[in-house]
């Protein structure tokens, strides 16, 4: 191993607490996590606060650092194609005004990520807050590491599992144990994202798949491949009727802890 060589970490921002973790080959050596009150959407500054006495405890000198956002700090939409957008600015400028019209004009500022996509298709936007980006930036810098990526938990899941979906109709949902993001291809083209607050039982998540299935059988007949990845299921695997179950396995060392089966995304 080369002297100059870095360690590498993945930390985990959840809804309700913050898991960190050392990389090593394709195995995560967790370090721990550290649960905090779920004070809604504003708890990210305690979440940062948190993170940053792991970093202090085990994150000494030279290294590297991949960060997951939970759904409960991110945002999503489907930007439609445009003939019209001609620049990368104006291809925010549109992504933004997308955003507003789900969501209504922000009262803070959001950073916004776009899926590459050929021309013609549909692209998923992504948006974390600037403040939180922001925040995490400078506290990564204050330690003397490096900021590798940020990366909200639905696009590391997807990323993980995109080889082993079906290329041409699917809905992909990622329960998290409090909000739900669900991912519809066409045709191999994007159609929908939405995400929900829901519990990642099975009634909870059985009764979410039905709505989509109901509403996918009255816009297309074509054939659906529904997926489902449920990070915080830790004592039971989901049993629904027609769903395939995507999970993080072949861990030599299974902890029973959600951030940690999170960080196997980007192991």
């Amino acid at each position: 191993m080369s002297l100059l060589s870095r360690d590498r970490f993945v930390a985990v921002i959840g809804a309700s607490g913050v898991g960190l973790g050392r990389l090593q080959g394709a195995r995560t050596c967790w370090l721990g996590s550290v649960g905090f009150i779920d004070e809604g959407f504003a708890a990210f500054a305690v979440a940062l606060d948190t993170l940053d006495r792991l970093l202090a405890e085990h994150a000494k000198g030279r290294a590297d650092l991949c960060v997951l956002v939970s759904a409960h700090f991110s945002r999503y939409c489907l930007v439609p194609w445009s003939e019209q957008i001609t620049s990368v600015n104006e291809l925010q400028g549109f992504a933004q005004v997308c955003f507003e019209d789900l969501y209504g004009v922000p009262s803070q500022p959001w950073s916004i990520v776009l899926s590459a996509e050929a021309a013609g298709r549909e692209r998923i936007a992504s948006a974390l807050p600037q403040d939180l980006l922001g925040r995490l930036r400078q506290l990564v810098a204050a330690r003397g590491l490096r900021l590798r990526s940020v990366q909200p938990y639905l696009m590391a899941a997807f990323n993980r599992f995109d080889r082993s979906l079906a290329s041409g109709d699917f809905l992909f949902v990622v329960a998290e144990p409090v909000r739900s993001v669900v991912l519809l291809a066409r045709e191999g083209r994007w159609a929908a994202v939405r995400s929900v607050g829901c519990a990642d039982n099975d009634a909870a998540l059985g009764a979410l798949i039905s709505r989509e299935r109901e509403l996918q059988a009255a816009l297309s007949e074509r054939p659906l491949n529904i997926y489902l990845h449920a990070p915080g299921r830790l004592d039971s695997l989901p049993e629904l009727p027609g769903v395939q179950l995507r999970t993080l396995e072949d861990d030599p060392a299974p902890l029973r802890d959600g951030l940690y089966v999170m960080s196997r995304a980007v192991a």
